[in-house]
């Protein structure tokens, strides 16, 4: 690991300024992910600018859901009260990730830019365009097992790791950010994104900018949730794949549904269309596994990941089954 320097902010702004200062800088709090990059090479600052200390762990009720601070600790929000009776789908998906110890210390923010799993990535020795612009992807013909059949291309197959987004995914939620430019709303199916030709990019955010909040809207139907989540053992593992949805039914019809899919592209992978399309029809095996296989319509495996398209066809039969 190499020298940096350390800077502590105490308001969200002096933290823009202070990462703008200085080329080469990140944010950090928690510190569960980037501190692990860092003793692997893979990054590198120049100045860590800590915002532990910034006020933005509340979790409060709005008029229109519930905001949450985006250095509100991953074990806080899923044991919130507010949290478990409006939006129970998160804190399940946040007891699913990682372990107690880790949840004590990892934050809303630091979880929306988590970075892949992906073993070519940390490996500095491999090829990896997402570490290093344009030397190449050692999955795409290596072993690629644990990597994405949606939306990657030929600079990257990686995936997004975390549980949390694939249920903030599916709660339509919104992420406020602020960065030298002023502040903006990013809806969640906007803010991370597909691999295309830049897979160095996770996220829309632009330079500088800082996560502020979380909004989850309060949904005008009902229904039930439910996180599964597919893995090779049953504690402190990444998914392979895994499903968020939300279902209400009346009458034995469906009246409004979220699907989100993990372990399986750069981003969760959600298809408003494909949720509108079963609205109206009866919440029944062949109406899920229509819709399932339209999610996964376009699906792309590797040598070692084909399996994943029939893991997550009945992982989202299942999930819509539990929740109907």
């Amino acid at each position: 690991m190499k020298l940096f320097s350390y800077a502590q902010a105490t308001k969200p702004a002096d933290a823009v300024q202070l990462l703008g200062a200085q080329t080469q800088s990140k944010f950090i709090a928690g510190g569960t992910n980037l501190v692990d990059l860092m003793k692997y090479d893979v990054e590198s600052p120049d100045r860590l600018v800590d915002i532990s200390q910034l006020a933005l762990t509340q979790i409060d009720a709005t008029d229109k859901g519930l905001r949450i601070g985006a250095l509100a600790r991953n074990s806080d929000v899923a044991a919130n009260a507010l949290v478990m009776k409006q939006f129970p789908l998160l804190s399940e998906a946040l007891l699913a990730g990682a372990s107690p110890q880790l949840r004590n210390m990892a934050t809303m923010g630091g979880n929306l830019l988590q970075r892949t799993r992906c073993h070519y990535f940390y490996d500095v020795s491999q090829p990896c365009n997402k570490r290093a612009a344009g030397s190449g992807c050692g999955a795409i013909g290596g072993y690629n097992r644990i990597h994405a059949i949606l939306g990657s291309s030929p600079s990257c197959i990686a995936t997004n790791p975390s549980d949390m987004n694939v249920a903030l995914a599916a709660l339509d939620a919104v992420v406020q950010v602020t960065g030298p430019n002023g502040s903006r709303s990013i809806p969640i199916l906007d803010f991370h994104r597909l691999p295309g030709n830049t897979p160095q990019r996770d996220t829309v955010l632009e330079a500088n900018e800082l996560i502020t909040a979380v909004d989850l809207p309060t949904t005008a139907i009902g229904g039930k949730s439910h996180y599964l989540k597919v893995r090779d053992r049953a504690s402190y593992a990444f998914a392979l794949v895994s499903v968020a949805a939300r279902l209400a039914v009346e009458n034995g019809v469906v009246r409004d549904v979220r699907i989100a899919l993990g372990g399986v592209a750069h981003k969760p992978w959600r298809l408003p269309d494909v949720e509108k399309n079963m609205v109206g029809k009866p919440a029944t095996e062949t109406t899920f596994r229509s819709a399932a296989k339209a999610l996964l319509a376009g699906a792309q495996p590797h040598e070692h990941n084909a399996f994943k398209i029939q893991l997550a066809e009945n992982a989202i039969v299942r999930a819509l089954q539990t929740v109907s």
